[in-house]
């Protein structure tokens, strides 16, 4: 059972994370980037960005990467593999705002139905891609659907939520998200698959931030510059061994997010926006800031189907964003970390990286 859960959740949605980072994430940050430039004027290398970045981040484009990124983590022959770029686009483009979840499921399926087959047979390049695609298509009419309006559902589900309690849900969704970031899952994955934005979305961001920015601030004794830009830049997963030896060192993040969530939707009102899998990305590649701002300008297909809208950013949106996502984890962490350390709860190398 465990092997199965590591080959489907971890393994399986690991990949997805990489496809969508690989396609629909640095299109995102390639178009902002240009756009935020073509304000200063008309360029054509301004104008170039802006088109590679629609390019990569178009629904064909990242089913494609995730299916294959998908494949890839679980060993897919190359034949499966690259059928299954065709088999992540059908099902993404089919499943709607649902559509990475469904390109998940989709993918595990037809990339098992394609290894059943592969280098069974003299035609090995006529049978293996063939059985892929049409198993991927059955799928995707069968499924993909359906799939995607449960996710889509339940992530609007979420978000109403948050905005109906933005309090209570505040707190639930930052330690939730925040807490899978550490753990060897996917947060982005489950973000992008549920649709999360909104104040849902910077809730979620809010607990990314303080896992990752507490623990490079914490351990900042301990590893130096290098662990608080491979942590805070980088993923709080690199601490997992140390949290396996010491649980008590997950306390400081997860009492922070726990503060700087209701801090994002109630004080602050900050929205995500943008991709929905910049929700589950924190300060990684400051991927998550990177998607609140472009959400402000220029909401994402799901969070408008929230019925999210462009704003013009106000100095209290910026300095939210600022505190939220930097200055309070930093603070707190380290207020938390040191009251901890004095009880002796953590004890000098207890957060070096290994």
């Amino acid at each position: 059972m465990n092997k199965y859960v590591k080959r489907y959740c971890i393994d399986a949605m690991s990949g997805m994370a990489q496809g969508l980072f690989s396609s629909l994430l640095i299109g995102t940050i390639i178009k902002t980037l240009g756009q935020q430039l073509l304000r200063l004027g008309e360029n054509p290398v301004f104008s170039f960005l802006v088109e590679a970045g629609n390019f990569a981040s178009e629904v064909h484009v990242v089913g494609a990467a995730m299916a294959v990124g998908i494949g890839y983590v679980m060993g897919a022959s190359s034949l499966v593999l690259f059928t299954l770029a065709a088999v992540g686009a059908a099902a993404n483009s089919t499943g709607g705002a649902g559509g990475p979840l469904a390109v998940l499921v989709i993918s595990i399926l037809s990339c098992e139905c394609g290894s059943l087959v592969s280098k069974k047979t003299k035609v090995d390049i006529i049978v293996t891609p063939l059985v892929t695609i049409l198993a991927g298509v059955l799928f995707t009419v069968l499924l993909a659907r359906h799939i995607g309006a449960a996710a889509s559902a339940f992530g609007s589900l979420i978000v109403w939520a948050t905005t109906l309690r933005p309090f209570l849900m505040g707190i639930l969704i930052s330690v939730i998200v925040g807490i899978l970031l550490t753990l060897p899952v996917s947060s982005a994955a489950i973000c992008a698959a549920l649709g999360l934005t909104g104040l849902a979305g910077g809730a979620a961001v809010a607990g990314c931030c303080a896992q990752m920015v507490g623990f490079a601030v914490m351990s900042f004794r301990e590893n130096r510059w290098s662990g608080l830009l491979s942590q805070g830049l980088g993923t709080s997963m690199l601490q997992m061994p140390n949290i396996i030896k010491n649980p008590r060192i997950w306390i400081p993040p997860v009492a922070v997010s726990a503060i700087t969530g209701p801090v994002s939707t109630c004080i602050f009102k900050m929205q995500m926006n943008g991709a929905a899998v910049s929700s589950g990305m924190g300060t990684c590649g400051l991927v998550g800031q990177i998607g609140v701002i472009t959400g402000w300008f220029e909401p994402s297909s799901v969070a408008v189907s929230h019925g999210a809208l462009a704003v013009s950013p106000s100095l209290s949106d910026w300095t939210g964003l600022v505190l939220v996502c930097f200055v309070l984890p930093g603070i707190l962490s380290w207020i938390f970390c040191t009251g901890l350390r004095k009880l002796g709860w953590i004890k000098e190398g207890d957060l070096v990286l290994q």
